[in-house]
């Protein structure tokens, strides 16, 4: 297939949400204990909630910059890509890059909106959650019908809230809720407790999607302070396997068979030897471990309710077919680190190569329309669609790279590499508040 014929839809993308978030979705009552948005003395912009100043502003938007100035810049909204934050911009940086659609994971709230769960105050918190839906739902996604698919945070404290909200949002035309890959992290049962099942049974009789991030339980995982940090970026999308195994061997999917799970940023290349392994695991321990999957194996299961993702793998496409065709996607992580704007179609067709087009077009974009509850062809012609097309209304964007935005990045001694604590320390000095 001609790059310039693919239609591509990602299914992990980031927003770093601009300042004006509450401003139209939220009660007046509430208003003046939202989060606002607020600039230190050393010019970083944070957000300020509940007497905590939150460094969640760009954190890692790093897209458009020389790779030599990555990491965990920019702090501030003029250090970034007007697409980080402003939906048009990022429209027209969709467009430079041949992509058609994305979903759009939040920045400060946090994955599952684990910021609104650590408020006391619950109604606050509830009122907050649901005005962050209705602004996602509303303005952002809202704003390019065709362009974004929808995404709702939980409530997570609550399984029957969690239950309301997926139907409210549903009746909006919302149908994916972003989970955590470990509740206990959060301080919530784990997923093998009946506690959740209120939510499951609304994302089933809704066709609402679960979709699981990466690092969206107790955060990222590091090996040691001292270690590179090219460990962590290494490690982390494999880390969502853990959820994996443990979503496999609940009994959530064979409870709920029309329920679907996402894997967002996790990566398909480990998932053949998981799957072999699991139909090892059952088949020689299920006599004692008492698991019952029927007339099925665990591999099966799997390939039925399970959607995978992935960025740039190559190894994971020529094994397509001990994942499943029809539950693979493709994800760009705008705007971060490993995103492969604005050359996203020509990295992809790397990976493309003796893949027949009908299993390309599945892969692009027809499995995330049917898994996502989502069709951009009923508001833009699909000949318009295409990557060329796009690219073609993009012709006035600047792709100049950015350079000098901004940042502190660490002095590191000749020869030496920058580990974990050099990140944690050029975090910690950005948000210095003397």
């Amino acid at each position: 297939m001609r790059l310039d014929d693919m239609i591509l839809i990602s299914i992990d993308d980031h927003v770093v949400e601009p300042p004006n978030v509450f401003d139209n979705h939220l009660d007046a009552q509430y208003k003046d204990r939202a989060p606002r948005h607020e600039r230190l003395a050393n010019g970083t912009e944070v957000w300020s909630f509940n007497g905590r100043s939150l460094p969640n502003i760009g954190l890692n938007a790093v897209v458009g910059r020389v790779p030599e100035e990555y990491g965990m810049e920019p702090t501030a909204y003029e250090q970034m890509r007007p697409g980080c934050y402003d939906s048009k911009a990022r429209v027209d940086d969709m467009n430079a890059n041949g992509v058609l659609a994305q979903l759009c994971f939040p920045s400060f709230p946090q994955f599952s909106g684990a910021l609104f769960a650590g408020c006391e105050d619950k109604e606050l918190a509830l009122a907050l959650l649901r005005a962050y839906n209705d602004w996602h739902i509303d303005e952002w996604a809202g704003s390019h019908p065709g362009r974004f698919i929808p995404l709702s945070l939980p409530p997570i404290w609550d399984p029957k809230l969690m239950a309301d909200e997926v139907r409210r949002v549903a009746k909006k035309g919302c149908h994916t809720v972003s989970f955590t890959q470990d509740p206990t992290g959060l301080g919530q049962p784990s997923i093998h407790s009946e506690h959740w099942d209120p939510f499951w049974e609304a994302c089933s009789d809704e066709g609402t999607i679960v979709t699981v991030h990466i690092g969206s339980g107790s955060g990222m995982f590091f090996t040691s302070q001292d270690a590179p940090v090219d460990v962590m970026i290494t490690n982390t999308p494999m880390s969502i396997a853990n959820f994996a195994s443990d979503l496999l061997w609940s009994k959530i999917l064979r409870q709920y068979p029309t329920l679907k799970f996402a894997l967002a940023e996790g990566g398909i290349g480990w998932i053949p030897y998981f799957l072999e392994r699991a139909d090892y695991v059952y088949k020689h321990h299920k006599a004692w471990t008492h698991q019952d999957f029927g007339d099925k194996l665990p591999s099966d299961v799997f390939k039925e309710q399970v959607v995978t993702c992935f960025i740039d793998d190559a190894f994971g496409l020529k094994n397509r077919h001990e994942i499943g065709v029809d539950m693979i996607t493709w994800e760009c992580d705008y705007p971060h680190s490993d995103t492969t704007w604005p050359t996203a179609p020509e990295i992809l067709g790397r990976c493309f190569e003796n893949v027949p087009d009908d299993e390309i077009d599945k892969i692009t974009h027809q499995n995330a329309m049917r898994h996502f509850n989502f069709d951009p062809f009923a508001h833009i012609p699909k000949d318009e669609c295409r990557v060329g097309a796009l690219r073609a209304q993009a012709k006035d964007v600047d792709l100049t790279p950015l350079k000098g935005a901004g940042g502190n990045p660490p002095q590191l001694e000749e020869g030496a590499v920058i580990t974990t604590a050099d990140i944690m320390r050029q975090v910690a000095s950005a948000f210095a508040t003397e």
